[in-house]
């Protein structure tokens, strides 16, 4: 149980917004797995929802299965903020969470994003107004600060609580660090110790005993999960049987694998159509795949996809294809076996240096 200002959440573990997947289909495939309570949409612009753009009544699309939902606004203008955090909640949203941590040049260079973590007066005072315009909780999302030199979440999130923010959700990398390099628990644990509200943990939790870690190395309330997500759609479960039973999680079956992706396969054409459902769904794929052991052949073909007897079609050649590597009892050969996942901050220090988190190329809408 997680008390978010007036909402009262069954979990404490978050779905991450990430744009331009986090949409709809994939907040019920991992629903139907268990373990998540409150999830967030992509971040949507604050202009575009009150100008009732098509697009951005798209980004906030949910259904009665899809509850609670935050949805996540960018902006820097105070009025537009308040205003589209009123008609969220005339809608029927759970909470609004405003995103102060998205690295990107495009939001940034409008005064959204990692921005306003420079101008804390500026900030502290839209957040206000948006508190003081509704009645459900307003979160803040956001990084440890600019660079390494400007530390600055937890003044940040200190004068939000004096306004009123319900919680703060911090990613324990800087605006400069983008999506790679170690994530800084202690720097999570430094927000942690400055206010007196919930403090969501955020970065790099690829596995359930990356989330133990970060609970316990930060002190943090929760913990929100983004791209552990989609390597593993099982991690809010998993997480929960973990720091709940002390079960060691198991590896999901490739069968089990499959269903999972097929179930998000026909949500997205559920909810976007065929031809579109089909090219979003050409992005998505290879995260599933990552796990699968070899390939090749899927990964190909996937990003090709234009229907839904395509799909059917390549997985049955896949399926086909896979069969040498694995064992008779349908396991991946040791040889074929995907390496373990390991959050930064879990590696030994000498290994630290690592390749950056994948993230989707384009512009923030696509991405």
């Amino acid at each position: 149980m997680l008390q978010l200002g007036s909402l009262r959440l069954k979990s404490n573990l978050f779905l991450s917004p990430l744009a331009g997947y986090t949409n709809l289909p994939f907040r019920l495939t991992i629903r139907e797995l268990g373990g998540l309570d409150l999830a967030t949409t992509d971040l949507v612009n604050a202009r575009s929802l009150i100008e009732k753009n098509p697009k951005a009544f798209k980004l906030i699309e949910t259904s009665p299965a899809d509850q609670p939902l935050a949805v996540q606004l960018f902006g820097s203008v105070p009025e537009e903020m308040r205003d589209a955090a009123l008609y969220l909640e005339s809608v029927g949203v759970a909470s609004v969470d405003i995103n102060m941590g998205c690295p990107v040049r495009k939001v940034c260079r409008v005064g959204g994003g990692s921005a306003m973590m420079t101008e804390t007066d500026r900030t502290a005072a839209l957040v206000k107004g948006m508190v003081d315009a509704v009645k459900i909780p307003v979160t803040a999302k956001m990084r440890l600060g600019w660079d390494d030199q400007n530390i600055t979440a937890p003044d940040l999130a200190k004068a939000l609580e004096g306004v009123g923010i319900a919680a703060i959700f911090v990613h324990g990398r800087t605006r400069e660090q983008g999506f790679s390099g170690r994530v800084n628990l202690a720097g999570i644990r430094s927000v942690v110790k400055a206010v007196n509200i919930p403090v969501i943990g955020n970065g790099d939790v690829t596995t359930p005993e990356a989330a133990q870690v970060m609970f316990q190395e930060t002190g943090c309330a929760g913990v929100s999960i983004g791209r552990g997500a989609f390597y593993n759609p099982w991690i809010f479960l998993q997480t929960r049987d973990l720091i709940d039973h002390g079960k060691t999680p198991e590896e999901p079956a490739f069968s089990e694998r499959i269903r999972v992706m097929c179930r998000h396969f026909d949500l997205m054409l559920e909810v976007f159509g065929e031809s579109h459902g089909c090219r979003m769904f050409r992005k998505v794929a290879p995260w599933y795949s990552k796990r699968f052991g070899p390939a090749n052949l899927f990964n190909k073909r996937v990003v090709t996809i234009s229907s839904r007897a395509g799909f059917v079609s390549l997985l049955d050649d896949y399926i086909k294809w896979r069969q040498p590597f694995v064992d008779e009892t349908g396991g991946l050969k040791p040889a074929y076996q995907p390496a373990p996942m390991i959050a930064s901050f879990m590696e030994e220090p000498e290994s630290t240096q690592r390749e950056a988190i994948p993230v989707p190329k384009g512009p923030v809408e696509v991405w």
